[in-house]
């Protein structure tokens, strides 16, 4: 298994940022590496070394501040490390919001400050929002990215923000002026914030995304899909039709198997399966899984798989490897498993599954 990411935090980096911020090392590392410093996780190790600079550092927060702007281009090899500066900025520095937001800027175009510019966003929305719009036109790519990674909706392991959750009007002109960004890691912020906003508003999603179709521009299409991922998957027939599919496709599924029939967690199953079309169609193809929770149901999980166009009689075969290793998002329950083909949003077929104990008793279900 991968090093845990919280590993980054580590002697090695505690000792050069204390070199880059005119700090002792040794008394940096003695407050970072307490007696509860194992039991922290990412985003707990990072608050603790924040709170940590901030008793080395001047008690005055503009000075605090003038000292970590000065000292974090000498850690420009960093990269996720660095988050603990913007972090540093969000605990710190609410009450300075211009001192804040530059600093914010600078930070992020050597790290993010995609969690910390949410604490301003609550804060004061429209200041927060005016402020990501010019971000929008900046000349750097990280900061541009910010401007749509920092007011996602849904931004995984980030505070929540209810406020655009409610009403996502203000992402949209940031969204309208990134969408042609000549950086794909720009665009790929795009969709994912309009994947966040059809969680909550899908009509929202599907009218700025049907009045993008005009556009010659080649990011469009790709755009359109992976903003839709999410309402594709569920079946939505607008967000079908805009990608150029029907909901509730004439094909049949046959031939469904699994192989092995019964698993090991940590080991890999394989589905095949055929698929035949009565008409000529586009198809979107995905796979479900009903993962087998602690009460003994099943719960739904909807992978992505494959898209065809099929003419009026065409059979394909199709075969997907899927994996139960161990990993840190997903607890897996021995028991009775389901596999299900879903194609345009509708079930066509189900089977089902066994997973077993690990074959190494040692190794348990991460929790």
């Amino acid at each position: 298994m991968a090093e845990p990411l919280k590993q980054m935090y580590n002697t090695t980096f505690i000792t050069d940022l204390a070199y880059a911020l005119a700090l002792d090392p040794a008394e940096l590392c003695s407050r970072v590496f307490d007696d509860q410093w194992e039991a922290r996780e990412l985003k707990a190790r990072m608050r603790h070394i924040t709170h940590c600079l901030a008793a080395l550092l001047p008690d005055d927060y503009t000075a605090a501040l003038a000292r970590l702007r000065d000292g974090a281009p000498r850690l420009s090899a960093y990269r996720y490390e660095t988050m603990v500066f913007p972090d540093f900025v969000e605990v710190y520095g609410l009450d300075h919001w211009e001192d804040s937001i530059a600093a914010l800027e600078q930070f992020t175009e050597q790290s993010s400050g995609e969690f910390a510019i949410r604490s301003f966003l609550t804060r004061d929305l429209e200041r927060g929002m005016r402020q990501m719009r010019l971000w929008a036109d900046h000349p750097n790519v990280h900061v541009r990215r910010l401007a749509s990674e920092g007011c996602r909706p849904r931004l995984p392991w980030a505070s929540a923000l209810p406020m655009l959750k409610r009403d996502p009007t203000p992402i949209l002109p940031i969204l309208e002026a990134l969408r042609h960004d000549p950086a794909e890691y720009v665009r790929r912020s795009v969709a994912n914030n309009l994947n966040d906003i059809a969680k909550d508003h899908a009509q929202v999603v599907i009218d700025q995304l049907r009045a993008w179709q005009t556009e010659a521009h080649p990011a469009i299409a790709w755009i359109t899909h992976h903003s839709l991922r999410s309402l594709i998957k569920s079946g939505n027939p607008d967000a079908l039709r805009l990608i150029g599919a029907e909901h509730g496709a004439p094909i049949t599924v046959d031939d469904l198997r699994l192989t092995p029939e019964t698993i090991a967690i940590g080991e890999s199953i394989v589905c095949s399966c055929r698929i035949t079309a009565q008409e000529a169609c586009d198809v979107v193809i995905d796979y479900a899984i009903g993962f087998q929770k602690k009460n003994g149901t099943l719960a739904p999980k909807v992978f992505k798989w494959t898209r065809k166009t099929l003419n009026a009689g065409e059979s394909i075969t199709l075969r997907k490897q899927h994996s139960f290793r161990l990993i840190s998002t997903r607890v897996y329950y021995p028991g009775e498993h389901q596999w299900a083909i879903q194609v345009n949003g509708v079930t066509m077929a189900r089977i089902e599954f066994n997973l077993k104990p690990s074959i190494d008793s040692a190794v348990l279900p991460i929790t």
